[in-house]
């Protein structure tokens, strides 16, 4: 491993993460991020590209509706955000950043940029609160890392920037909206932007690695998925009096519910199904004349997980049909399933054990993925052209779940994931 010297210290990691931190904002509706993320890297010397360039519209999936776009926007004006760099968006979050865009691309990383949809705890013992940078939007905060994940991120820009001239090949920053109910990677990867890539990483602090100073090279068999809204549409009427001029959604919901549940799981991996959410009717004494589900299956494979899928979409096709009901299924987010590679496991762990910060008997060439993660879009797309992929996990202690209000990491992993990720990135270009 060739000598090398970080250039980004702790404290601008950390005023990053917690900058980001405080102006949380949910999925696909990331414009403070996405304009804040501009600005800095236009400095660097860099031109990102946002806008309807970032992911092609067809591809886009869980986009929120125009009203919760417009007060996101408007929201990130009142809170400084660029106003060019708003107008260029036109409503598309996430943004690519070239470090070399007059070479060849050889190595692309992805680092997603939503919060998650859990108001944040207000306790002293939360170091986010207790510090005054706790999220300043009700019901968002970023209780996953991804605040922690923008700033290595942009430490790894600057980082590559001071060495752009030593580059032989081009390296991609993908700043990713939509992590969160995998909504993001796809319509970014349909864009175009992996094609020609050798390379593809992700990294993800804490996870199965939760003890600082420790690392995942590489993790393994993340879940494919399909998130998937249903609405049944029926016919309304009195519960006492002329029930049978009635067709009832909340029956037909219940009904396909329980029947995706007893589905068979299937013999060739790991399956899931689940429904999270069902919301129906109007009152006490009328046939619920609507309903609405928010489901998801899952598997060991993709082919696995299209099987769970498409049984689910036959239970409610016909489900509707037995109970009179339309019926509206609506694709919300997706991944496929993935697994790093073996040669890439093998570059992460020399960079890693060439460092003082990772300590050997906590440095594990594999994990179990976490669920699913959209970044297997990426990955998986990679290597469908001869590529290879890595998704680590930057160990540091938890003060609670992820997800959890109270969710927060130790920033020392900041300044050695973003030295790692370098490393990594120049031992590929050197290849």
């Amino acid at each position: 491993m060739n000598a090398y010297t970080p250039l980004i210290s702790r404290e601008r990691l950390t005023a990053w993460r917690r900058l980001f931190h405080r102006h949380a904002e949910t999925g696909m509706a990331e414009f403070w991020t996405t304009a804040r993320l501009a600005e800095e890297l236009t400095a660097l010397g860099l031109s990102p590209v946002v806008g309807e360039r970032v992911s092609a519209a067809e591809a886009r999936m869980g986009v929120p509706d125009g009203e919760i776009l417009d007060a996101a926007r408007r929201r990130a004006k009142r809170e400084g955000a660029s106003r060019p760099w708003l107008e260029r968006m036109n409503g598309v979050t996430g943004l690519v950043a070239d470090l070399r865009p007059d070479l060849p691309l050889h190595t692309v990383l992805r680092f997603d940029i939503d919060a998650v949809d859990v108001q944040e705890s207000l306790r002293e013992s939360h170091l986010p609160y207790r510090e005054g940078f706790a999220s300043l939007h009700e019901g968002i905060c970023h209780a996953c890392g991804h605040d922690g994940h923008i700033a290595m991120g942009l430490g790894l820009a600057h980082e590559l920037a001071a060495r752009q001239t030593e580059l032989k090949h081009n390296v991609r920053l993908l700043f990713q909206p939509g992590e969160e109910g995998c909504r993001g990677a796809r319509a970014m990867a349909a864009a175009g932007w992996l094609e020609g890539a050798r390379h593809v990483l992700a990294a993800h602090i804490g996870m199965w690695a939760d003890e600082d100073r420790s690392l995942v090279c590489g993790a393994q068999g993340f879940l494919a998925t399909t998130k998937f809204d249903v609405e049944f549409a029926g016919r309304a009427a009195h519960a006492g009096a002329e029930p049978q001029k009635g067709a009832n959604s909340l029956l037909a919901a219940a009904s396909a519910a329980l029947n995706m549940h007893a589905l068979p799981r299937h013999g060739e991996g790991d399956s899931r199904v689940t429904v999270g959410r069902l919301e129906a009717g109007s009152g006490r004494n009328t046939i619920p004349a609507s309903a609405s589900m928010a489901c998801e299956t899952r598997g060991a494979t993709s082919a696995v997980n299209d099987y769970m899928f498409e049984h689910c979409r036959a239970i409610l096709e016909h489900t509707a049909a037995m109970y009179e009901q339309r019926c509206r299924i609506r694709l919300m987010g997706g991944s496929e399933s993935a697994s790093s590679d073996e040669s890439m496991i093998r570059v992460v762990r020399e960079a890693a054990l060439s460092m003082p910060w990772f300590r050997p008997e906590l440095v594990r060439d594999t994990a179990p993925g976490f669920g699913s993660d959209d970044a297997c879009v990426h990955m998986a797309a990679v290597q469908r052209q001869g590529g290879d992929a890595a998704y680590l996990m930057l160990g540091s202690r938890l003060a609670a779940g992820h997800h959890s209000p109270d969710f927060d990491f130790n920033e020392d992993v900041l300044p050695p994931a973003v030295e790692l990720l370098a490393k990594i990135v120049l031992s590929l270009d050197a290849c």
